[in-house]
């Protein structure tokens, strides 16, 4: 399975993501530019996190009309998997991919730290290879990590089991401890808490690596060719 991993000027956890592929997963994997205007060899597409386009305006404001936007719009409807984590699921709500907004935490302070996960949804693309209920510890770093949505949207995620991660404790005033959502076609999941941060356990834990290894598994068991 082949990875693309979209840089944005001031994106700062491209290396976590492409050293989580490429030397904990073992697959193949590419740094592209903003500037990309295809798209199209990839099987999956990662948006780390980081500080986009210094986060003016507002976080992912800007980096939603870069060039290679059109393009990850192009692949959720295609069906790739998108992971945005953190500064990526800021971008991801900003395009419009997913529903909601996000505000500064509630403290209003910038938040370092490991959390506890609870896997809410272990159905998806990117959860199937966790227990349902299961409790993981994935660090947190954003200072504008407090999911919102109306409550007609809040309906809908719970109703059509979105809502993938949930904080145990929240850390930052998110509603209804919400850590991670997915959209309806079960494609494109947007998290706060860095998976590609916790891949090894020399870095506290191992937790986020059933999330990649979850979708490499779900790619190849759709491309076996059948006998």
């Amino acid at each position: 399975m082949k990875f693309a991993v979209i840089v944005f000027p001031g994106s700062n956890c491209d290396v976590d993501m492409y050293h989580a592929i490429k030397d904990e997963l073992g697959e193949e994997v590419e740094y592209v530019w903003h500037d990309a205007d295809t798209l199209d060899s990839y099987d999956g597409i990662l948006l780390p996190g980081g500080f986009s386009y210094g986060d003016y305006l507002r976080t992912g404001a800007i980096a939603r009309f870069s060039r290679v936007m059109q393009e990850v719009i192009k692949a959720a409807d295609a069906g790739k998997p998108i992971l945005g984590v953190c500064n990526g699921f800021q971008i991801l709500l900003e395009a419009g991919l997913l529903p909601g907004a996000m505000r500064r935490n509630e403290s209003l302070s910038f938040i370092c730290k490991p959390v506890e996960l609870k896997v809410e949804n272990n159905t998806t693309m990117f959860t199937n290879s966790y227990e349902e209920g299961q409790t993981i510890t994935i660090p947190v770093a954003h200072g504008e990590g407090n999911y919102y949505c109306d409550q007609e949207t809040l309906a809908n995620l719970k109703a059509k089991k979105q809502i993938v991660f949930t904080y145990k404790q929240n850390p930052n005033g998110s509603l209804e401890n919400i850590a991670g959502i997915i959209n309806e076609n079960g494609n494109v999941l947007g998290m706060m808490p860095h998976p590609e941060r916790a891949v090894d356990a020399l870095l506290g834990s191992a937790d986020g690596l059933k999330l990649f290894q979850s979708i490499v598994k779900t790619w190849r068991e759709s491309h076996v060719v059948k006998a």
